[in-house]
């Protein structure tokens, strides 16, 4: 048996934020030029959690437009994972609220992976399906970051957005066009102090003392991260090539986690990537963690860049430090 992904689907919040929001309206000692040229976003957006926009809602509105895409009922489904950071509640999962929320029923669960949680979770998802465990998968990339920022800290606010991209993964039959080919992951848990969330679990339950120093939000070494995420993206997509025998020009597509321009810029560069064969969204979307890959895919297929046959190549690197790299064939 082979599995591929069959459809696809997104949901962005309405509220759009420019960046004159950190300057002008939150006060932040920053400006245009200082966030563009270092990240290449001009804008993101940012969930309203009052109007119930939590990351299940997002989660659960991105697989209904997969659902619509595949032309199927949530019955249908054998399975939902919810790569995700940003949970709703400690417990019970994104993917459990999202099953009762859709009215689909089967086995649901969520993987830790942060912005490598695509990748990761696609890897699992398309294994479950090859085996045979389940015929059909909902796997959705959903993160509501905007929940765990310090809106006080320029150097991390700026670079995140809220978003869920939600992909249907299939068995097919051998001779369909698309497929999901092998991946190749990677961890090194040493980087775990350079990308974190300091306190919140067991080992820093969260207290008065741990609020008033923000250790529950996100902090970041960021030229530690851009370096380490440059190197590993460019040697794992590499490795991938040589082990599966494949060059630039077999790749359609380069999908690649949505971090930083300059840091998708520079792995293209080194890979010798075409800018043209280069999906970018973090412009207008920043970097929304498990959900810039799949709802890049989806935005691409909506402008007619992807085609039957298609080979597209999904990279990331992500908190952890984890990263990978995978291929896909589109088939539909």
């Amino acid at each position: 048996m082979k599995a591929a992904i069959t459809a696809t689907g997104r949901y962005f919040p309405a509220r759009e934020v420019p960046n004159s929001y950190f300057y002008d309206d939150l006060g932040l000692d920053t400006n245009d030029e200082w966030i563009v040229s270092r990240t290449g976003i001009e804008t993101r957006r940012l969930a309203d959690p009052s109007k119930g926009e939590t990351c299940s809602f997002m989660a659960t509105q991105a697989a209904r437009a997969c659902l619509a895409d595949a032309g199927l009922e949530a019955g249908d489904l054998d399975a939902i994972v919810v790569a995700t950071v940003t949970p709703d509640q400690p417990l019970p999962s994104v993917a459990c609220f999202t099953q009762a929320a859709l009215g689909a029923k089967g086995f649901a669960f969520d993987l830790v992976a942060a912005c490598s949680g695509f990748v990761y979770g696609l890897d699992v998802c398309a294994a479950m399906v090859e085996s045979g465990r389940a015929k059909r998968v909902m796997f959705i990339g959903a993160d509501h970051m905007s929940s765990i920022l310090d809106f006080a800290d320029r150097n991390t606010c700026i670079l995140f957005g809220d978003a869920a991209g939600a992909v249907l993964i299939e068995q097919v039959p051998d001779d369909h066009p698309g497929t999901i080919h092998r991946s190749l992951l990677r961890a090194d848990g040493t980087g775990a102090k350079h990308l974190q969330i300091p306190a919140g679990g067991g080992r820093l339950p969260i207290d008065e003392g741990i609020l008033a120093e923000r250790m529950h939000k996100v902090k970041q070494e960021g030229r530690v991260v851009f370096r380490h995420a440059v190197s590993s993206i460019v040697k794992v997509v590499r490795q991938y090539f040589e082990e599966e025998q494949l060059d630039v020009e077999d790749v359609a597509l380069f999908i690649p986690h949505q971090a930083n321009r300059r840091i998708i810029e520079a792995a293209a560069d080194r890979l010798r990537v075409p800018r043209d064969k280069t999906v970018i969204t973090i412009d207008r979307f920043a970097n929304t963690t498990a959900a810039s890959i799949p709802t890049a895919l989806d935005l691409a297929r909506e402008e007619g860049r992807v085609k039957v046959g298609d080979r597209l190549l999904f990279a990331t690197f992500g908190a952890g430090f984890t990263w990978g790299a995978q291929t896909i064939t589109w088939g539909v």
